[in-house]
């Protein structure tokens, strides 16, 4: 029964099956997909509420656990210096695909399809990050590296939505984040207490932090990213130090250990909810947005990760040229965010269908990765 279960997760399939789902019911019944998605359960909250602004927050907690953890004394990216790395390689995820956009929409495009420069600089999280778990392995430190990467560039699609597409109901009202402060003020003290349950943290921390975000107009998903770092924690990160995490029972690890199966197999809801693309004509859109994701990820990410080395801010132990190109390909994944990014950036619904598909392919993209490790011979960590 174990196996068969860590099977399902390794290989993604509550997600994939999810998506699956999405892809077949929005297309033989749109009406009956939408009304699910938007049927209130209770007190106004629906199903696409429910997992994108609340079940979500515990995937992007359990991806803040990794960073923790990847930031302490034997983590892939401690010292602090070894984080510089993907941070610049965000930079080059986030300008490649403008760039390759803006050029191409200048050979092949059109004027109306400028809007549409911000779909390409997404990466989805929760994808890049399960298929990076499956093509380097779990302990392999690109998966760190693939995750700082993808949290960045994540913040910064949130400025971006925020700055270049702003909802002209729902504006962006900063004073929200005094809550957020709060909230992290809270856990804080909870650490000096050296209270042992993550339960006062996520309750009282994250709860502050979720309404300040909620209220400002950003993503309340990223509430307990954080809140998490405030949970007490080993002191080094036993798991690359001594690949055995079974001694520490700090609290950080306990909830990584107590939730972290609830949201691989709660992902089948993320996908439900997200992936209902209908099959629209493909058009110049289409092509603008797969074709910078891809070009511009893997340029952006390889290049400037390349002169970050250059510079003197090394890539993780374990991780050269050949694992940087490949977490180029992964971040590549846009999918979700782009298709958000893609309703906000048009008005005319053929272009915005059109971009859309352009993000729906984007998802074609993990099996290239798949295909491209085995073919360069990444050796897997677990």
């Amino acid at each position: 029964m174990n196996r068969t279960v860590n099977l399902l997760r390794e290989f993604s399939v509550p997600l994939i099956a999810g998506v699956v789902v999405a892809l077949f019911w929005v297309n033989l019944n749109p009406e009956g997909y939408h009304k699910f998605l938007e049927h209130n359960f209770i007190a106004g909250i629906n199903f696409e509420f429910l997992v994108n602004d609340i079940f979500m927050v515990l995937f992007f907690a359990i991806a803040a656990v990794e960073i923790t953890q990847s930031l302490l004394p034997g983590g892939d990216l401690n010292p602090i210096k070894k984080a510089v790395n993907p941070l610049m390689a965000t930079l080059g995820g986030v300008l490649g695909p403008v760039a390759i956009y803006f050029l191409l929409n200048a050979l092949i495009g059109d004027p109306s399809y400028t809007n549409g420069w911000g779909i390409p600089t997404a990466t989805d999280i929760a994808l890049a990050w399960l298929i990076a778990r499956f093509v380097f392995g779990e302990k392999h430190p690109a998966v760190s590296f693939l995750l700082l990467l993808a949290i960045a560039d994540d913040a910064i699609g949130l400025i971006i939505i925020a700055v270049f597409y702003p909802d002209p109901f729902n504006p962006v009202a900063p004073a929200w984040l005094l809550l957020t402060l709060a909230g992290m003020a809270v856990s804080l003290v909870l650490r000096k207490a050296k209270v042992a349950s993550y339960w006062p943290y996520l309750i009282l921390g994250g709860t502050l932090s979720w309404i300040g975000l909620h209220n400002a107009h950003l993503h309340p998903a990223l509430a307990l990213v954080v809140i998490i770092p405030f949970l007490p924690h080993a002191p080094y990160e036993r798991g690359h130090l001594f690949e055995d995490t079974h001694g520490d029972h700090t609290t950080l690890t306990r909830f990584e250990h107590e939730w972290k199966i609830f949201v691989d197999f709660g992902l089948f809801m993320f996908g439900l909810a997200n992936a209902g693309v209908e099959f629209s004509e493909i058009g110049t859109a289409t092509w603008l947005v797969f074709v910078s994701l891809v070009a511009g990820k893997v340029l952006g990410i390889f290049g400037l990760g390349t002169l970050a080395q250059k510079l003197g801010f090394p890539l993780p132990e374990k991780m050269g040229r050949k694992e940087l190109f490949l977490a180029g390909i992964v971040a590549a994944l846009g999918l979700t965010v782009a298709l958000f990014v893609a309703g906000a950036a048009f008005t005319d619904p053929v272009i915005r269908g059109a971009a859309k598909m352009g993000a729906l392919f984007s998802a074609s993209i993990a099996l290239i990765a798949i295909i491209l490790g085995r073919v360069l011979r990444v050796k897997k960590i677990n």
